[in-house]
């Protein structure tokens, strides 16, 4: 039988299910149709860590979780690759699945694979960045408040020479609708207060993109004339402070970042990157995980959706948005060693134990 068929005879006997399991106390689960479902998950990439570390075995856990054992997930990863992920989402609609949580690599690219999901009556989950087409439910962080985070964190390293510093900014790939912003929210932030000696957008996210236009920055203005960098993330911030420890830099300027990945915390402790945004990625990927059940099941979103937002070709999404935390050297221990991102172990390995005892981590 079809899926989408089975899940409508499914929700006929909804209630009786609903009183069955309240008395059984079933954990999360609604009970509305069937558990048997099947949930795609097509992620963009495996250059962050976030992705296979993180936000695939909590969306894998939750689901499980939230169908009692009986629901699965498939995965693809794009690997960068629009038309690969066009190419993935086809061949879920084929397979029929029951619902898709979306990372696009191209938020507008993919907007008509959306639409052909759509068509086939499989509801659209945009997970982390903002999918265009007719998604159905979004979930992110405040990623204007991102930018806003970097950007104050960037001025309070510069201190009063703020005003006669010029810095380079870094922003993301143009095709990540959250790099504009990030973006937005570091203007705020810096506009009108430091002078902005370069921007770049730059390609794919990459650090060796990073790396090359930091090079560019460099030869015209000088290691010595940068007295900070807005770096949008932490790949790319690994890849700038390459370009400038190169350029013979003897003091870094401060760079900011974002994800918390544990080269850019080991760099945090050893003094290289001033920052990073932290981002909890559990509360994120389950949000994703308890929609998506919630949409397979025909299930409304109104207990699990905060708020709403506007994607350029849909309005009124329901959506969950994580807040942020800005990571330092002053609050290692208390969010990701505390949170089981990582361990002191893992961040203190020998190059960095004398920083870290400094620090009194671990």
């Amino acid at each position: 039988m079809n899926r989408r068929v089975r899940g409508a005879v499914g929700a006929a006997s909804a209630s009786v299910l609903t009183l069955v399991l309240a008395g059984c106390g079933a954990e999360e689960h609604t009970g509305v149709i069937s558990n048997d479902i099947v949930v795609g998950l097509l992620l963009p990439d495996r250059q962050a860590a976030r992705y296979e570390k993180f936000d695939r075995p909590v969306i894998e856990d939750k689901v499980d979780r939230l169908t009692i054992g009986e629901g699965k997930v498939v995965y693809a990863n794009a690997n960068q690759d629009a038309a690969l992920q066009a190419l993935q989402i086809n061949n879920m609609i084929k397979d029929e699945v029951d619902v898709l949580i979306l990372d696009a690599v191209d938020s507008k690219a993919v907007a008509s694979s959306v639409e052909k999901a759509k068509d086939a009556g499989i509801p659209v989950v945009a997970f982390d960045r903002l999918a265009e087409g007719p998604i159905d439910a979004y979930t992110s962080f405040d990623n204007e408040e991102v930018g806003h985070v970097q950007g104050k964190a960037l001025l309070k390293a510069l201190g009063d020479k703020a005003g006669n510093s010029r810095i380079v900014m870094m922003n993301g790939a143009l095709t990540d609708p959250n790099a504009a912003l990030f973006k937005k929210g570091a203007h705020a932030e810096l506009d009108g207060k430091v002078t902005i000696g370069k921007e770049y957008d730059t390609k794919e996210w990459k650090p060796e993109n990073a790396e090359a236009n930091m090079k560019a920055a460099i030869k015209e203005l000088g290691a010595g004339g940068i007295a900070g960098v807005y770096s949008a993330n932490d790949g790319m911030a690994g890849g700038i402070i390459t370009a400038l420890k190169a350029a013979g830099a003897t003091s870094l300027p401060p760079v900011t970042g974002q994800d918390a990945e544990l080269a850019a915390v080991q760099r945090i402790v050893a003094g290289e990157q001033h920052m990073s945004v932290y981002k909890p990625y559990a509360p994120e990927a389950a949000a994703a995980a308890e929609m998506a059940v919630a949409l397979a099941k025909g299930e409304s979103l109104h207990t699990v959706a905060q708020t709403h937002v506007d994607s350029p070709t849909t309005k009124d999404i329901p959506s969950v948005l994580i807040p942020v935390i800005p990571l330092t050297q002053a609050n290692i221990e208390e969010t990701v060693i505390r949170d089981g991102i990582y361990t002191a172990q893992e961040i203190c390995v020998p190059k960095y134990r004398a920083a870290c005892a400094e620090l009194a981590i671990g």
